[in-house]
């Protein structure tokens, strides 16, 4: 074969693959987001994960499929004295937290995220925050109302909510997957606030189902950076599959 062949088989494949390759992106091609479901639901009776039949599975994904924990009905009380639920953040993915307005400690660091993250989506009214009192005796509305103002909250889309312990705690652990306590009740030698309220640093991530998609280090500047990627990731799954 004479190099004149070779040459010219080598221009026409430089011109032909990547016009091959884009004809086929274009017909065919399909971007994938995926973003992973938390906490698998647990047959109490068997010990086994639940499943359930797919009713319209992709071209990725199995016959059978997980069931996943949901975040349970609330009720609490918001900055402002109102009641709200968690039927008001159905339809709007958000990011819960678990915080005190007395916290030194870890919660002026979540705070200061969290008003980033704010201003990141503050355009999308679709994308919003809950942070709940783990401290509800002394957090009243009007206290939430100073706190909320400290770190520039906007109204409406960053929610302060407080209520009673025996509301608060049972869903932080058994609805958030995140821990809480009262050190007070077990050691009577604790003294100050942060000695005294037990809390998780984690931001959790839920999508407009309910369904926990993430957990995310509040006081970690990377990964809340990697939670704002992960919220764009979401917004293109429900755009892409809208």
């Amino acid at each position: 074969m004479s190099q004149k062949t070779i040459k010219a088989g080598i221009l026409i494949a430089a011109l032909v693959v990547p016009a091959l390759i884009f004809l086929y992106l274009k017909g065919f091609g399909e971007n994938h987001y995926e973003l992973p479901y938390m906490i698998p639901r647990i047959d109490s009776t068997t010990g086994n994960v639940m499943m359930r039949k797919n009713p319209n599975p992709k071209w990725n994904q199995p016959e059978m499929d997980t069931v996943f924990h949901t975040i349970p009905s609330w009720t609490l009380t918001d900055e402002n004295g109102k009641a709200f639920n968690g039927e008001s953040l159905k339809g709007k993915i958000y990011v819960a937290d678990f915080f005190f307005t007395r916290c030194g400690s870890i919660c002026p660091k979540m705070s200061s995220q969290l008003t980033r993250l704010q201003d990141t989506f503050s355009n999308q009214e679709e994308v919003q925050i809950a942070s709940f009192s783990v401290d509800p005796s002394h957090d009243t509305p009007e206290e939430l109302r100073k706190y909320a103002k400290e770190y520039d909250a906007k109204a409406g889309k960053w929610h302060f909510l407080t209520g009673t312990k025996t509301q608060i705690y049972p869903l932080a652990v058994k609805g958030y997957y995140v821990p809480v306590a009262d050190a007070s009740e077990y050691d009577k030698a604790v003294k100050t606030p942060d000695e005294t309220f037990i809390h998780s640093e984690k931001l959790i991530l839920v999508d407009k189902e309910g369904y926990i998609r993430g957990f995310y280090d509040g006081t970690d500047k990377k990964d809340v950076d990697k939670l704002i990627l992960e919220i764009r990731v979401l917004t293109k799954i429900y755009e892409t599959t809208n």
